[in-house]
């Protein structure tokens, strides 16, 4: 005789047909089944009755008891890769995952994704999870690893620029495929730059580091590039070699040889500091803005007679202020018949 047991949803046993014997003659054998639900669809009790009457209506009663029960909870029909490891700039998309249960049609799916991504540049995480729970609160999870590798994308090359050069794109120093999306920011040197532009002949000589940043999106990255301003494409309007300084000051009236003149740089908007000393190391003249205009005056520190140096050779040091260009330095004669 079927005895009362306990099942999952989908291992309910079908009834037995069941036979009666009777001394007195044939007796018939009746069937019934009840199915009593419970808090979900997976739970129920089936109460099953065979009922053997004979001819005299002598009755005998069979009655097994089978509580249903669902313990199992779903299961995912989409095969899926668990464990991924991938480029920052092809992580794949979500898939779309079909489940089922052995006993209902009623399940709720919850997607959750977390990232370990906290824009340090360095490789990050991806876990994605799927809670699935049937009508009778069996809960699945299921989930997807990915190890996102941040591959460095941007090439940088330093630069050289001159100060007189025009401004110019920073984002030229890169290379690659890249978001433009991102910022531009000083690392050292006194500089400033609006946006990616950058103009050299707004800074000193020096270098200058700049650092383009992606921190938003799967991809953050930082690179630097360094950028030397120079002064190696300034051209002298006048050089060293076209400096002519007088040899010899003949203060004498004849209008030749009368001044003590540096030429050459009338055009070159120096400033001419000029110091003449006496054999002695004294200094009998200075200007800090000399017009060739000294002509042996002297001064009280000077030796002869009264407004002119002696006759004698005396010695000169002059700077061309803003030239570039080194002091210069020699003998001059000075005849003043004093």
């Amino acid at each position: 005789m079927p005895a009362d047991t306990t099942v999952e949803c989908d291992a309910v046993p079908t009834a037995e047909t069941l036979t009666a014997n009777d001394n007195c003659g044939t007796a018939t054998v009746t069937f019934e089944e009840e199915i009593t639900n419970g808090a979900c669809m997976g739970d129920y009790i089936i109460e099953r009755t065979w009922t053997a009457i004979d001819a005299c209506d002598n009755d005998t009663i069979h009655i097994q008891i089978i509580t249903v029960q669902d313990t199992t909870a779903p299961t995912m029909v989409t095969p899926m890769d668990e464990n991924i490891t991938a480029s920052c700039d092809d992580i794949p998309e979500v898939p779309n995952l079909v489940f089922e249960d052995a006993c209902s049609n009623n399940i709720s799916v919850s997607f959750n994704e977390d990232s370990t991504q906290a824009n340090d540049f360095e490789d990050y995480s991806i876990i994605r999870t799927w809670t699935v729970t049937d009508d009778c609160g069996n809960v699945a999870e299921f989930t997807q690893n990915i190890t996102v590798e941040i591959s460095n994308v941007i090439d940088a090359f330093d630069a050289n620029r001159c100060v007189l050069d025009s401004e110019f794109d920073l984002f030229d120093l890169l290379s690659g495929d890249f978001s433009m999306d991102g910022t531009w920011s000083v690392v050292s040197g006194n500089a400033t730059i609006d946006g990616s532009l950058f103009d050299p002949s707004s800074v000193d000589v020096g270098m200058y580091t700049f650092m383009y940043s992606i921190t938003e999106g799967p991809c953050p990255i930082e690179v630097e590039v360094n950028v030397t301003i120079d002064d190696d494409c300034v051209v002298l309007a006048c050089g060293e070699d076209d400096v002519v300084i007088s040899k010899t000051v003949t203060a004498n009236g004849d209008s030749y040889n009368e001044f003590f003149t540096i030429s050459g740089v009338e055009d070159c908007g120096f400033v001419i500091e000029l110091q003449i000393f006496n054999r002695w190391g004294a200094e009998i003249y200075k200007n800090n803005n000399y017009q060739n205009d000294w002509n042996g005056d002297a001064h009280g520190s000077s030796v002869g007679s009264s407004g002119k140096v002696p006759t004698g050779t005396y010695y000169y040091i002059i700077n061309l202020k803003n030239s570039g260009l080194k002091p210069f330095a020699g003998p001059i004669y000075v005849a003043t018949d004093k």
